[in-house]
């Protein structure tokens, strides 16, 4: 029996401990898509101005080399070498300039959250996904936990509403929810669907708790934490049973969707529900600053 070639993989930034992460998930795990891919080669260089995710670049070098991934120092060089692309560059801000340089190349390509850092730059990678035909979806790994994965094996009846909570520390040079809130926003919209019409905020030093209203009549609500013990998690409430949603337990899940989507070239999640979230999180700025008035979410 002749074994069947590993399609290759590259990584574009080191410096997020998810693409150590996701590499190990993909080349060391028990994945059953793992036998059709591997991660070969990776580039180190991803934030150009977060120093305390620069400053992590050596040591995300040093465990990807320990995996036998080749460090390659040039993004043009890597994707000679592979077929596909998991883009982790920790800062959206230089998703646009190295995604392009992926599309152009013609690499199906999975980017970790955020899609990008503006709101200009995401739909500019949209607009450059169906300029070169090039499949792309953008997640957190939060919307792929058990619980949500799974959520139509549980009798829970109708979905009436949903209440989420993550970390939501913010990063001065992204929209406030996006760089952490989202894990607990996108688990929102991965429940409910993709049709929000309105955000309102209540904003604190330590704490946001986010409302959202759905097309449907539902609410969904988000509660961020910059204090005390947080986790991830919520409850999704049913006409016949509430769920508790599970705990975080790690990125094989996540590693598997992305296989998957390599394999078939069809997202897990569409770009334009990912503009969907990163527009709710702009509303949700737009309502901090009103005062926690809402904010309706635009047409997409």
């Amino acid at each position: 029996m002749t074994l069947q070639k590993k399609k290759k993989i590259g990584i574009i930034g080191l410096d997020s401990m998810h693409a150590v992460a996701l590499t190990k998930a993909i080349n060391l795990g028990q994945l059953p898509e793992s036998e059709c891919f591997e991660v070969i080669a990776a580039y180190p260089k991803g934030s150009k101005n977060l120093p305390y995710r620069i400053e992590k670049v050596p040591l995300y070098t040093q465990q990807i080399k320990e995996l036998g991934v080749e460090v390659i120092h040039s993004i043009d060089s890597l994707l000679e070498k592979v077929d596909f692309v998991i883009l982790t560059s920790n800062d959206g801000h230089v998703h646009l300039e190295q995604a392009l340089m992926v599309m152009r190349a013609g690499k199906p390509m999975f980017i970790d959250k955020p899609l990008a850092g503006t709101w200009h730059d995401s739909l500019a990678i949209v607009e450059a996904a169906e300029k070169y035909a090039i499949p792309i979806f953008s997640s957190s790994s939060l919307r792929f936990i058990e619980t949500i994965a799974n959520i139509d094996d549980y009798d829970l009846g109708d979905i009436l509403g949903v209440h989420t909570f993550s970390p939501a520390q913010l990063e001065p040079n992204l929209p406030e929810l996006l760089w952490y809130g989202v894990h607990g926003i996108e688990m929102l919209f991965a429940i409910l669907g993709e049709d929000c019409k309105y955000v309102q905020r209540t904003f604190t030093s330590d704490f946001d708790l986010v409302l959202g209203e759905w097309d449907n009549g539902k609410i969904g609500t988000f509660r961020g934490f910059r204090k005390g013990v947080s986790g991830f998690g919520g409850v999704v409430h049913g006409s016949k049973e509430n769920m508790e949603l599970g705990h975080f337990s790690g990125y094989d899940n996540l590693a598997s969707a992305i296989l998957r989507f390599f394999k078939t070239g069809h997202p897990p999640v569409t770009l334009k529900e990912t503009l969907k979230i990163i527009a709710f999180t702009i509303a949700a700025d737009e309502s901090k600053l009103r005062n926690g008035s809402k904010v309706n979410l635009p047409k997409i």
